[in-house]
């Protein structure tokens, strides 16, 4: 063989090793070992933090549900199921506008500026909301003391969580709702409130998803 020719050839043969070298390393040995400890080490964080309830699937402990009443269509906008705790608003989420098969939701913030006139419109109309739908006969909302997460979404507009605070806000008027004693449901609140991470990390916290589910099974005790 022309030995400019093996000069050439040897080096590619050698770039073909390495690469499927690291193919195997890399594009399978270590997915595998990673998959593996993730599983079994942190199994339910590996499978997307699932929250399971009645033997099924209902939802991710990281990711905010809706909870509204059926939508009448006819582009009506969709309005708040009163009987259970509501997140956060979730301005800046969006659909799926390009593979147009699929019904996808775009999470996303709305990016405006908080002296922009829009963003200041949407504070004072989901503060009236609020105001609105959680005065309950022997319980009226103060405005002025409607927390902050309760008018305006997070950055990803999927916030799982809410405060303390907008939980006990709404406990009167779910209580009412579901025909609960109000002390029943300010304790289930005060079960399901996470204290900062580490004890200093972030802010006291509640999961709506967690805290629903627990709402439905003590509504399910009531009626035995």
């Amino acid at each position: 063989m022309d030995n400019s020719v093996f000069r050439t050839l040897r080096p590619l043969g050698a770039g073909l090793r390495a690469l499927l070298a690291l193919t195997l390393l890399t594009g399978v040995l270590y997915p595998l070992a990673v998959t593996g400890a993730a599983q079994a080490l942190l199994p339910g964080r590996a499978n997307g933090s699932e929250v399971r309830a009645d033997g099924r699937t209902a939802g991710s402990a990281l990711i905010g549900q809706s909870y509204d009443l059926p939508s009448g269509g006819s582009g009506e906008e969709a309005r708040p199921d009163l009987r259970w705790f509501q997140g956060r608003p979730r301005e800046g989420l969006g659909t799926n506008s390009l593979n147009t098969r699929y019904d996808l939701l775009v999470s996303g913030a709305s990016n405006l500026a908080a002296d922009n006139p829009v963003l200041v419109r949407r504070v004072r109309a989901a503060r009236a909301a609020v105001v609105r739908d959680n005065s309950v006969p022997g319980h009226p909302v103060d405005p002025a003391a409607v927390p902050a997460d309760a008018v305006t979404s997070s950055g990803s507009g999927l916030d799982p969580h809410i405060s303390p605070a907008y939980a006990a806000l709404q406990a009167p008027r779910v209580a009412l709702r579901n025909d609960l004693p109000l002390a029943r449901v300010r304790e289930l609140v005060g079960r399901h409130t996470e204290g900062r991470t580490l004890g200093f990390i972030g802010e006291p916290r509640v999961n709506v998803l967690a805290l629903n589910i627990a709402l439905r099974g003590l509504v399910a005790e009531a009626d035995r």
